[in-house]
C-alpha cells in the first residue's frame, strides 16, 4: 500500500535497496535516481553524493546500481547498507532527475524500499502531483533514537539535478557561457616626473628592511561534482574513458533484457511470424586483440568466461538466461591493464528465442569504476538481426577510446553471428561450432 506525502514508517532491515520506478513508454523522458548523505541538514562534501557519475559513496554503504527494465516498468536502484552508514549521517536523501522532459510525463513514479536480503517490501510511495518539476525528492531514510526509518517526501524542484544538488550544500561543475569580453580601455596617462629634491645635511642611517615574508600557500582547487552524463550518438560517436575520469579499475559492462511472450513486427515486413518465447537468452560478447598480438573471444558460448587478472582482462560473471532486473549479464574489464589491451568489440548475440533485435527491451550500460555510464538502447534494429556490435574500444597511444557502434547485422545462411562479426571487424580467427 502506498505512504501518504510526509508519513513515516520503522525500517527494520540492516541494508534496502531502494528502487525509483516509472512505467516506460513513447515520449517518456529518462529519469535518475540519487541519494545525498546529510549530516545537520547538508552534505558534508561533495562525496556525500551517490549517483550515476559517482556510483559509491566512500564509506561503502550506499551505491548507485542502475537502471533496469521489467514488465514496462524502469526502476534505477539505490542500495543502501544502514549498518554501514557513518554515525554522523543523519538522513539519506532519496531523489531523482528527469532528462529531456518534466516529471508531469513520467507515468507511475514510485518509489520502494526493499529489503536487501529478502527483497521483500518495506515501504512504498507513489508520487500522484508531478507537473513541471524536474527533480524530485521521493522519500527520505533518516534516524531516529538509534533506529531507522523511512519517510515519504515527494518534493519537486524546477531547476533540474543541479538545484537540488546545490540545495544541499553541493558544488556543481557545468559548462557556463562564457561571458562577452569587456572592450579594452585606454590606458592612464603618463604621470608627470616627480622633481627630485636633495637634502643638504647627511640622512641618518635606516635599517635594512626585513625580508618579505613567503606567500601562503594557495588552497588546492577544489573539485566539483560534473553532472553531464557521457552519452554517445551518431554526431557524437567517440569518449575518451581518460577524459572522464574513467581510465583506471574496473569497468562492469551490464545487458539486460525484458521477457515477453511474443512480439509483431516482422510478420507484417517479412511475411513470416516471429515468435519469441519466455526462454529468450540473449549472450553478451566480447572480442579482443592484445597488444602481444593475441586475440580471442570471451562468451559463455564454449564456457570462454575469460579472466580479470590475467589475460585477456576481461571476464564474464556467468551465462544469465533471464535478462532479470537484478542480474542480466555482465562483463568486466580491467582498465588497470589497458597497457596490455589493443581493441575490445563489445556485441551481444541472440542465442535462442527470437530471430531479430526489432522490439526486444534490451539495454548495455558501461560503468566504469571512476567514471560516467555510456548507455546503449537496442531499439533501433529495422533488419532481421541476431548479432550487434555495440561498442568498440581502441588504445589509441595509451588512452583508451570507446566508439558507438550500434551495429546490427544479419548472418549469412550457415554463418554464426560471431564469425559475422568477426569478418566485419576484421579479426581473423578460426572458428569452430560449440554449445553451451
Amino acid at each position: 500500500m502506498s505512504m501518504p506525502k510526509g508519513s513515516n514508517v520503522p525500517v527494520p532491515a540492516p541494508a534496502v535497496r531502494v528502487e525509483i520506478g516509472w512505467r516506460s513508454g513513447a515520449g517518456v523522458p529518462d529519469a535518475d535516481a540519487s541519494a545525498l548523505l546529510l549530516a545537520a541538514g547538508k552534505v558534508r562534501s561533495d562525496a556525500d553524493f551517490v549517483f550515476y557519475n559517482q556510483p559509491t559513496h566512500s564509506s561503502g554503504a550506499v551505491q548507485h546500481e542502475g537502471k533496469r527494465t521489467a514488465g514496462g516498468t524502469v526502476t534505477d536502484t539505490v542500495a543502501v547498507d544502514l549498518a554501514r552508514v557513518e554515525p554522523a549521517i543523519e538522513t539519506v536523501v532519496l531523489a531523482a532527475s528527469c532528462d529531456g522532459g518534466t516529471f508531469g510525463q513520467v507515468p507511475d513514479l514510485h518509489i520502494r524500499v526493499l529489503d536487501a536480503a529478502t527483497g521483500s517490501e518495506l515501504a512504498r510511495y507513489d508520487s500522484g502531483d508531478a507537473s513541471v518539476e524536474t527533480a524530485f525528492v521521493l522519500g527520505e531514510l533518516y534516524r531516529r533514537q538509534g533506529a531507522w526509518k523511512f519517510r515519504a517526501v515527494g518534493q519537486g524542484y524546477g531547476t533540474g539535478l543541479e538545484g537540488l544538488a546545490t540545495d544541499y550544500g553541493i558544488s556543481v561543475d557545468e559548462p557556463q557561457q562564457a561571458p562577452a569580453p569587456a572592450p579594452p580601455q585606454p590606458a592612464p596617462p603618463s604621470p608627470a616626473p616627480t622633481p627630485t629634491y636633495v637634502a643638504p645635511q647627511q640622512p641618518a642611517p635606516v635599517a635594512p628592511a626585513p625580508p618579505p615574508a613567503p606567500p601562503a600557500p594557495a588552497p588546492a582547487p577544489a573539485q566539483p561534482v560534473r553532472l553531464t552524463k557521457v552519452t554517445l550518438t551518431k554526431e557524437a560517436p567517440s569518449v575518451s574513458l581518460a577524459k572522464q575520469g574513467g581510465s583506471t579499475g574496473a569497468m562492469r559492462v551490464n545487458l539486460n533484457w525484458q521477457v515477453r511472450k511474443q512480439f509483431k513486427g516482422w510478420g507484417a515486413k517479412l511475411g513470416r511470424a516471429v515468435a519469441m518465447h519466455a526462454d529468450l537468452d540473449l549472450d553478451l560478447c566480447a572480442l579482443f586483440e592484445l597488444t602481444d598480438g593475441r586475440k580471442g573471444v570471451v562468451q559463455a558460448l564454449g564456457n570462454a568466461f575469460g579472466a580479470l587478472n590475467q589475460p585477456p582482462f576481461i571476464h564474464l560473471d556467468g551465462d544469465d538466461r533471464t535478462g532479470a532486473v537484478d542480474s542480466g549479464e555482465n562483463l568486466t574489464i580491467n582498465l588497470d591493464q589497458k597497457h596490455q589491451l589493443r581493441r575490445v568489440l563489445i556485441f551481444v548475440t541472440i542465442y535462442e528465442g527470437a530471430r531479430s533485435f526489432a522490439d526486444l527491451n534490451a539495454t548495455v550500460t558501461l560503468q566504469p569504476q571512476h567514471g560516467a555510464p555510456v548507455e546503449f538502447h537496442l531499439d533501433e534494429c529495422t533488419v532481421p538481426s541476431t548479432v550487434c556490435a555495440l561498442a568498440l574500444i581502441t588504445n589509441q597511444d595509451g588512452e583508451l577510446i570507446v566508439n558507438r557502434e550500434a551495429r546490427y547485422l544479419v548472418p549469412e545462411r550457415g554463418v554464426s553471428p560471431q564469425r559475422t562479426v568477426d569478418y566485419t571487424y576484421g579479426w581473423g580467427m578460426n572458428w569452430t561450432p560449440g554449445r553451451k
